[in-house]
């Protein structure tokens, strides 16, 4: 997080670098942030068993159990974040912004397959 103007912004580490500079300081929308914390237990589901796998076999075996673990953190997240904004106005309950929350999935989603593409293709 970082104070710049008399207002906060909030970054992450690897930031987004097939975005420009100016992109990646614009206000956006918040269910985009949401999204891709989402996608980060994702990718860190794969990570792991891609690191940690001695081969096929026992990928396959660790695979439900990390499966597990990103649907138990991404439960966890989305809950916080749901009662964190609870009264704020945002929205009356939060399934009213469910969909668009996969829209912003979507598009994270869709830009880190260009990013892979041009970058690591072997993963894709």
């Amino acid at each position: 997080m970082l104070l710049a103007k008399n207002d906060f912004v909030i970054i992450d580490f690897e930031g987004e670098p097939g975005r420009t500079l100016a992109e990646r300081r614009t206000k956006h929308w918040p269910l985009r942030d949401v999204a891709s914390m989402l996608r980060s237990f994702e990718y860190a589901r794969w990570t792991a068993v891609r690191r940690v796998a001695q081969g096929d076999e026992e990928a396959a075996r660790l695979e439900p159990l990390a499966a597990a673990w990103a649907l138990e953190a991404e439960g966890a997240f989305l809950g916080a974040y749901e009662q964190a904004l609870r009264g704020a106005g945002l929205f009356a309950a939060f399934d009213e912004v469910r969909d668009l929350l996969e829209l912003a999935g979507l598009e994270k989603a869709l830009y880190e397959l260009r990013y892979e593409l041009g970058n690591r293709p072997g993963w894709v």
